[in-house]
């Protein structure tokens, strides 16, 4: 070897960095995450009603619990569809399932005198039935879980009617309160926690208080409490667990997901199961807080679940959403609909805004996801 070519320098060699282990930016995380789009339009909505709402009483204590019970109460039930949506699925029988199981609790306590921790319990059993065949038809004839929840959202509602007529003659069924008081199941789904901290923060002044000189906001409402429950929750078992990383993956790709050990029929039941549990959970709290039953209630609540999942980011092809994102779209459901109420809007027109909000999340989720891939 000669001395010219011993004295060559030598190319060092660049290895390409793992992709795992790279510096991501905060930004492309935030476009990555799927409820960035609902947190701008919680900030857009929330901000435009402080100023269309001045002076009306929207943001007092009292306003506040208002409009986070309208969205606790939807929040509840779409915090279960958004893990369904993530797996891929729907159950358009929600809200028919909040009317059976309603009707479930009210006829045995108060027609044939069951404690009423025993009819809630029945309707809870109820709901797991409902949840388990839906998962079982969806899974065993491949049908697309739009037709059978479709089919079960009218034997639903069909059974509550049939059973309230054919038991008691009648299709609103009362006097459930009487039976609360004393019941350890039913302190569960009714009345207000953290009262006595309302108290104490009225009497050094930090609360208003009434002409009774009770404070004006009693306690937290217990739908309020279940909802952030229910989505702390459901964020723990989509981000921190196996079975969480399941849903996403059944919802993702069914196929590639049973190829490698993911039991997806036992993920798409539990997640049938779960949807009807939540329904029963709103019907609980509806039947404690109104002390009656009425086989129409829960009507369209499965679109409006859908369409607060949708607003929170998620996909309608599954694999893709948060449960966050879910708790966001329904806190702008709250918004909206009270706003409407304390701006003095004519409340025909929530429907038209509730439309509007649908389109406009979709398209900006749309736009967000391709600004995403953009980054990557």
């Amino acid at each position: 070897m000669s001395s010219t070519e011993s004295k060559q320098p030598v190319t060092p060699v660049t290895v390409p960095q793992d992709e795992r282990i790279q510096r991501v930016s905060f930004w492309k995380r935030a476009l990555n995450r799927p409820e960035l789009g609902a947190l701008a339009g919680a900030v857009l909505v929330l901000s435009f009603f402080i100023v269309a709402s001045s002076g009306t009483g929207m943001f007092t204590p009292a306003g506040i619990i208002n409009f986070l019970e309208v969205a606790a109460q939807l929040g509840i039930i779409a915090t279960a569809a958004a893990l369904l949506m993530i797996g891929g699925e729907f159950d358009l029988s929600i809200g028919s399932m909040i009317g059976l199981a309603g009707i479930l609790i009210a006829i045995p306590a108060v027609e044939y005198g069951w404690p009423l921790w025993a009819a809630i319990l029945l309707a809870f059993a109820c709901a797991g039935l409902v949840g388990w065949i839906n998962g079982n038809l969806v899974n065993k004839t491949g049908l697309p879980s739009f037709i059978v929840t479709l089919g079960f959202l009218f034997i639903l509602r069909g059974l509550a009617i049939g059973v309230s007529r054919l038991l008691t003659g009648r299709t609103q069924v009362g006097g459930v309160q009487a039976h609360i008081p004393g019941d350890w199941f039913a302190a569960l789904f009714s009345g207000e926690v953290a009262t006595g901290l309302f108290t104490w923060m009225a009497a050094n002044g930090w609360m208003a208080t009434n002409f009774a000189g009770n404070p004006v906001v009693s306690g937290i409402p217990v739908s309020i409490v279940w909802w952030l429950g229910l989505t702390a929750l459901a964020t723990w078992v989509l981000l921190c667990t196996p079975y969480g990383n399941w849903i996403f993956a059944s919802g993702g790709d069914a196929n590639a997901a049973r190829n490698s050990g993911v039991p997806v029929h036992r993920v798409k039941i539990s997640l049938f199961m779960f949807t009807a549990f939540s329904a029963t959970i709103f019907a609980c709290i509806q039947v404690m807080d109104t002390g009656s039953a009425d086989t129409i209630r829960g009507m369209l609540k499965e679109l409006e679940a859908i369409i607060a999942v949708v607003i929170g980011g998620a996909l309608l092809t599954g694999g893709y959403g948060s449960a966050i994102g879910a708790a966001l779209g329904a806190l702008i459901f709250g918004m909206v609909q009270m706003g409407i109420f304390y701006t003095g809007v004519n409340t025909d027109w929530f429907q038209v805004f509730l439309g509007v909000m649908l389109l406009v999340a979709v398209l900006f989720n749309n736009y967000m996801r391709k600004k995403a891939m953009e980054a990557k």
